[in-house]
């Protein structure tokens, strides 16, 4: 029996993923929005019978059983701690912060019978699922290289917001960088053990940010990754490279690709392609039988392919429960957990560090939740010495 779903966000992505979780037999029984008049225009333009600017309203809600939380990172750890500590099973976005990441990886673990994963699309887009079982059959053969590149237009939102905020998760490190890092360890089976990076804001100011309001959101982002060893690298480990620049006019442009001792494989945009060493020159792999014409204004195709995928994932899991809170873990196996989202947050603090320092830092996991006056601590200390 599939649940009834709750909708966090008003955003490009939430728009999206109600016609999607409707194609595949969910009933959407309630949306949130900041305000109320946000919740009540999508509500209205998409049908959804119950519209809030409360979140408990939704978490509450009789009839709601599965929450989808896409909305700004910073309400993202509150939401998502509160839903399962009532019951309800989880798909979010990522949090702002390693710390609040902590917090849901904390309370995932009470409450292990719930489902609660991050919704990183790009783990379900046939591409990545071909790709990562073409490596695993050794298709390039000892894997040594991996390399990403996303161009686009701003991430900026039209008015001054989250999106223009580095500490509350805007720029495009945050935004799309951690979803490329956690597809490449998803795909490699390793994760990063040290890490160096550059982060700039070129659009501090536009037309609709100006006066006393900067942009502190990167809008451009390189760095580097050391891969701990795995099964399908070389004994040094695996290199990884990641170009962000949101800066570009003209189409979107996601590749990805992965360099091995045997050939290379590489995905740009939904379509997967492979040449190995010797071979007379790419062959195509696997096309994107749906074609490109569906691709929508704000939602990268390859994003909202994946998320297509990822619904389809999720009604396997849970109809052919009898409750309908039961879900069973083979269909969603390859999802993003909170843990993986930990990992993935400390990976993105740590390329911030490595901005400021010019040094490689490296990636260490936190295990227990800082003291919150450790801050302070170390600033009191500083100014007396």
């Amino acid at each position: 029996m599939l649940p009834g779903v709750g909708v966090f966000g008003t955003g490009s992505t939430a728009r999206m993923l109600v016609p999607l979780l409707r194609g595949e037999g969910f009933e959407v029984r309630a949306l949130w929005g900041r305000s109320e008049e946000e919740a009540r225009s999508l509500a209205q333009e998409l049908g959804i019978p119950f519209h809030t600017s409360q979140s408990d309203d939704v978490l509450l809600h009789p009839d709601v059983d599965l929450v989808c939380i896409y909305i700004s990172p910073p309400l993202t750890r509150q939401i998502a701690v509160k839903a399962l500590g009532i019951g309800k099973n989880v798909v979010c976005e990522k949090a702002a912060t390693a710390v609040d990441a902590f917090k849901m990886v904390t309370a995932a673990r009470y409450y292990p019978q719930l489902l609660s994963i991050v919704g990183n699309a790009l783990r379900f887009l046939p591409a990545f699922v071909a790709m990562r079982q073409l490596l695993a059959e050794g298709y390039v053969g000892e894997l040594q290289v991996c390399d990403a590149r996303v161009y686009g237009p701003s991430l900026l939102d039209q008015s001054y917001g989250w999106t223009c905020e580095e500490l509350m998760g805007g720029g495009g490190l945050h935004t799309v960088g951690s979803t490329l890092v956690d597809l490449l360890s998803h795909l490699t089976g390793a994760r990063a053990i040290r890490v160096h990076g550059l982060l700039r804001t070129f659009v501090r100011q536009n037309g609709a940010i100006r006066g006393i309001r900067r942009v502190t959101s990167d809008d451009f982002c390189f760095f580097q990754m050391l891969m701990g060893c795995s099964g399908r690298g070389t004994g040094s480990g695996v290199c990884c490279t990641v170009t962000l620049n949101f800066n570009m006019p003209g189409a979107f442009v996601h590749e990805v690709m992965v360099v091995g001792s045997a050939g290379r494989l590489i995905a740009r945009g939904t379509e997967l392609y492979g040449q190995r060493n010797g071979g007379n020159g790419e062959e195509l792999l696997l096309g994107d039988s749906e074609g490109a014409g569906q691709e929508v204004k704000d939602v990268p195709l390859p994003h909202l392919r994946g998320l297509g995928s990822m619904v389809k994932a999720l009604k396997d899991a849970f109809q052919a429960q009898e409750e309908r809170r039961s879900w069973v873990r083979g269909p969603v196996a390859m999802a993003s957990t909170f843990e993986d989202g930990l990992y993935v947050q400390t990976v993105v603090e740590a390329v911030k560090r490595s901005s400021r320092s010019g040094e490689w830092e490296s990636v260490e996991v936190m295990t227990q939740e800082p003291d919150p006056n450790q801050n302070l601590c170390e600033a009191l200390q500083r100014n007396k010495n």
